[in-house]
């Protein structure tokens, strides 16, 4: 039996490229706390999300400003809090973040897009409001203005 080195290398980096890719997607959509899957007409119990905020990653590492040219701002860690897969397109959706008073912001990053929130009127936490959701995949961070606040937080969504 012949050892042939060539084919040896070249089948294990096939192999190995094969893994790496098979690995990409479960990789890519890891979150916090968890995925949420809608579809058009879901009810408001079901669009809801929960979890804490605590990081020290710049939100502006991963986008500066949003496809509207609103500020990215913010500190999370880097890995999505959220993962919010959209089974079909939205014509218009709105997530809004209820911490009980902290300042909080929002980034949302998906259909090759990046939509970014800061304070809703008044109050301190963040809502995006926006149209033209296309079926996808979104990782959402939620961060505070200083590095390392931790606080509690609930994400609503609705159509």
């Amino acid at each position: 039996m012949l050892f042939n080195q060539r084919a040896y290398f070249k089948n294990g980096a096939l192999l190995a490229a094969t893994c790496a890719i098979a690995a990409l997607p479960v990789l890519a959509e890891t979150a916090n706390f968890g995925t949420l899957t809608l579809s058009r007409g879901f009810g408001a119990p079901t669009a809801v999300l929960r979890g804490s905020t605590g990081g020290s990653y710049s939100l502006s590492a991963i986008a500066n400003a949003d496809r509207h040219k609103n500020k990215c701002l913010g500190f999370a860690t880097p890995t999505p809090d959220h993962i919010i897969v959209l089974q079909q397109n939205f014509s218009k959706l709105t997530i809004q973040v209820n911490s009980k008073g902290t300042d909080t912001t929002l980034l949302v990053q998906g259909g090759n897009t990046v939509r970014c929130g800061d304070d809703a009127g008044q109050n301190k936490d963040a809502d995006i409001v926006d149209s033209d959701w296309q079926a996808g995949s979104y990782r959402i961070w939620v961060g505070t203005l200083e590095p390392g606040v931790k606080s509690n937080y609930t994400i609503s969504v609705q159509e």
